[in-house]
């Protein structure tokens, strides 16, 4: 019922429906279009499919490019993790441009295979946080989709108008107190301030609009608060989503397995993988 917008940073409500005129920030997202050209695109697709697509859940695929890893007893060794692709080092370096991304290490890869015949989808999830760290980058390949947020929090979210009634523009952030007229006000043409207005946040869910060839990065909050999803009708074609993970401050300088991490780095990034 809310669409981020990348310009605001705002999670706007969505036009007929109750939300509609309200918003509220929604930080840790950065969504950059373009991100790779067509026939870097056409290349990195037929590459993967040179290799084997293992089934996966709801009705996806995918190929692995990482660690040997168990969650539920939190333990890790490289097993027979040769690296990320070859295709993915070029990909790697341009993501230094992105000023969200000072310092990414990718340790693992992770390809998905998504197919409106199969009923592709994935399910609203956090992603782990003991091994994988603050920032979890894709890239989406061969069609749009939606990437789908929602909230389990006990918390309320506080809304704020967005629209003036003098010129019915969009409200920069930090701006929203617009006086406008009350409709309820006993006499016409009375000036007063809209107040902010309460809703639980599990009545939100926010829409992040992907385009082809685009890179989006959850962080903060999109990624330690919000689940993400990708919703079944938002597969109308192939789509292909690349995501690279980073490791805890666990695994990371000064952490308490820093050696294994290191390991595990320089495995990676030698860029000599196949899909494990």
């Amino acid at each position: 019922n809310f669409t981020y917008c990348p310009a605001t940073g705002l999670a706007k409500g969505k036009e007929r429906s109750e939300f509609a005129g309200w918003a509220f920030p929604f930080p840790g997202v950065f969504l950059t279009g373009e991100f790779i050209s067509e026939d870097e695109e056409s290349e990195i697709v037929e590459l993967m499919d040179r290799d084997d697509w293992k089934p996966s859940q709801s009705g996806r695929k995918k190929q692995d490019y990482g660690p040997k890893v168990n969650f539920k007893k939190q333990r890790l060794k490289a097993g027979s993790f040769t690296g990320l692709p070859s295709f993915s080092e070029k990909i790697v370096a341009q993501m230094k441009a992105c000023s969200v991304l000072g310092g990414f290490l990718p340790v693992e890869q992770c390809n998905l295979d998504y197919m409106p015949e199969r009923g592709s989808a994935i399910d609203p999830h956090f992603d782990d946080w003991w091994l994988w760290g603050e920032r979890l980058v894709s890239l989406n390949l061969l069609s749009k989709t939606v990437l789908s947020m929602s909230c389990d929090s006990e918390d309320s979210i506080q809304l704020f108008p967005t629209f003036s009634k003098e010129n019915g523009e969009l409200s920069p952030p930090g701006s929203f107190t617009q006086t406008s007229v009350c409709k309820n006000s006993g006499e016409e043409g009375i000036g007063c301030i809209l107040s902010p207005r309460l809703v639980p946040s599990k009545e939100v869910t926010v829409a992040i609009h992907l385009p082809r060839r685009s890179l989006v990065v959850l962080y903060g909050d999109a990624r330690y608060k919000w689940k993400h999803a990708i919703h079944r009708k938002h597969i109308e074609h192939r789509r292909i989503c690349v995501t690279f993970r980073e490791l805890s401050a666990e695994f990371s300088t000064g952490g308490r397995h820093e050696e294994l991490g290191k390991e595990l780095l320089e495995i990676a990034l030698s860029f000599q993988g196949r899909p494990v």
